[in-house]
């Protein structure tokens, strides 16, 4: 008699974002960095401000939050009280209840900014009214992923530059609106 006609798993040919989300999540709850629960949200604040209100949010997928991390404490260190939100899976975060997307993204914070090691347009819609998206949207180059990211400009100094542009481009709009 044969055995079912079950092919065996290839985790070389899973998919390698579920195989990203699963590692990522696992590490920052491991570090304690965030909760279980909150990583399984796969939207949630891994780092808060200093103050009790984020002047900008910053805005990353598992691999990319240590940059943002890191701008966090440039941002901090300049008196920015900057939150850091880490997102693995924006379709799974939007498929959280409204009340729990604007405690993580309050709407009321219009500055922020999204680090993603990918193409930028689904990220827009979370960076906020004057938000930018600091992305590597091309391919074709191989290297170490340092090298690639210092080449194409996806450091830490440029998330804390359009943190400080997004805030710019804030402050700018509110005395427009207040002349």
């Amino acid at each position: 008699m044969s055995s079912p006609a079950y092919a065996p798993l290839d985790w070389t040919a899973a998919d390698s974002r579920a195989a990203d989300l699963i590692r990522d999540q696992g590490e920052t709850a491991q570090n304690g960095l965030a909760s279980a629960d909150a990583a399984a949200r796969d939207g949630y604040i891994l780092a808060e401000g200093t103050d009790s209100e984020p002047a900008v949010i910053l805005i990353a997928t598992g691999g990319e939050v240590h940059i943002a991390l890191a701008a966090r404490d440039i941002l901090q260190g300049e008196g920015i009280s900057t939150r850091v939100v880490s997102m693995p899976c924006v379709e799974w975060f939007t498929a959280q209840g409204a009340s729990y997307q604007e405690e993580v993204l309050p709407p009321r914070i219009r500055a922020g900014v999204c680090a993603e090691a990918g193409i930028a347009p689904p990220w827009h819609a979370f960076a906020g009214d004057h938000g930018e998206c600091v992305s590597l949207a091309h391919s074709g180059a191989s290297a170490a992923q340092a090298k690639l990211y210092q080449e194409y400009g996806f450091t830490t100094q440029r998330v804390a530059a359009a943190a400080r542009s997004s805030l710019g481009l804030l402050n700018a709009n509110v005395r427009s609106e207040e002349s």
